[in-house]
């Protein structure tokens, strides 16, 4: 059975009982206060039902990393909802797109928006072969959607940064940038990515529209040419600074995907620690036991 009409069952028949008998039929005094009685699953509780069954229907693969990444407490922290016409930016591999893909369902839609083709280059170690399969998923995004379980109407479209189609401005509730900062911010002396990037965040929103962030978090009192991006981590006090530049107000911030144990020093990267693990062999005992990256979690609302 399809997860969202596994969900849409599964919230009847909760109802159904908690209104009646055994045999589900309502007594005389619940029928003749209905019209005034609260709803027994109220529809967050609905959602957030529907939210944990996508959330346990993937694979154990998929699931490994949930302890590290929260991904329903950072979904309903950043306020997604089903009906949602959400972003996400830089889907990648599609960890999070599993979720929140099926999440919004057919009365939602999700686009999925990479970096501008001009960025790929910057980087300096991809080949050209890479750089061309990287382009070329942006116009995949929607069938890459369609694939996965629950997800096969949703609508979806994929998008480049400078080559997102401008009738989608103003029509999304959403914009979820999680992991998807740091490179945007590195080319940012060189080619101005992050600027324009948030420029068209900002632009796809509607009124009121929020953005929702997870990020390397890199210590408040690192240098900041440690600290822009190429490393992996990013100030908080700078990604503020960023948004509140571009329009948007912080509303809310969380410490749900914090890390303590992660106290990174100049010279080290995010990609030290798993599921990276980029470093020395006497060092991967040590980095394991870190744990993933110490992340801030913020929610902007555009002005």
């Amino acid at each position: 059975m399809n997860i969202l009409k596994q969900g849409a069952v599964l919230a009847a028949v909760v109802l159904l009982t908690a209104c009646g008998g055994k045999d589900g039929s309502a007594s005389k005094e619940q029928a003749s206060s209905t019209e005034s009685a609260e709803p027994v699953v109220s529809n967050q509780t609905a959602a957030a039902n529907q939210l944990a069954m996508i959330i346990a229907a993937r694979s154990e693969e998929q699931q490994q990393r949930d302890s590290s990444r929260h991904p329903q407490q950072t979904i309903e922290f950043f306020g997604v909802e089903p009906g949602m016409t959400i972003v996400e930016v830089l889907p990648g591999g599609g960890w999070y797109t599993q979720i929140l893909a099926p999440y919004v369902g057919p009365e939602g839609a999700i686009y999925g928006v990479n970096y501008a083709d001009t960025m790929w280059p910057l980087f300096g170690f991809f080949s050209e072969e890479v750089i061309a399969g990287r382009i070329a998923a942006a116009a995949t995004f929607g069938d890459t959607v369609n694939a996965f379980a629950g997800a096969e109407d949703v609508p979806a479209r994929g998008f480049a940064f400078d080559g997102i189609d401008p009738e989608i401005n103003g029509t999304v509730d959403a914009v979820v940038m999680i992991r998807a900062l740091h490179n945007l911010n590195r080319f940012e002396e060189k080619a101005g990515t992050r600027t324009a990037a948030i420029k068209q965040v900002y632009d796809m929103l509607k009124p009121d529209g929020f953005v929702g962030v997870v990020q390397h978090r890199a210590p408040e009192d690192s240098a900041d040419e440690w600290a822009n991006g190429s490393n992996g981590y990013l100030k908080q006090s700078a990604v503020i600074a960023m948004f509140e530049q571009a329009g948007f107000e912080l509303v809310a911030s969380s410490e749900l995907n914090a890390n303590p144990k992660d106290q990174p020093v100049e010279g080290d990267s995010v990609w030290r620690l798993p599921p990276s693990l980029r470093t020395a062999e006497e060092n991967k005992a040590a980095n394991t036991a870190i744990g993933e990256t110490d992340r801030m979690t913020l929610k902007f609302v555009k002005k």
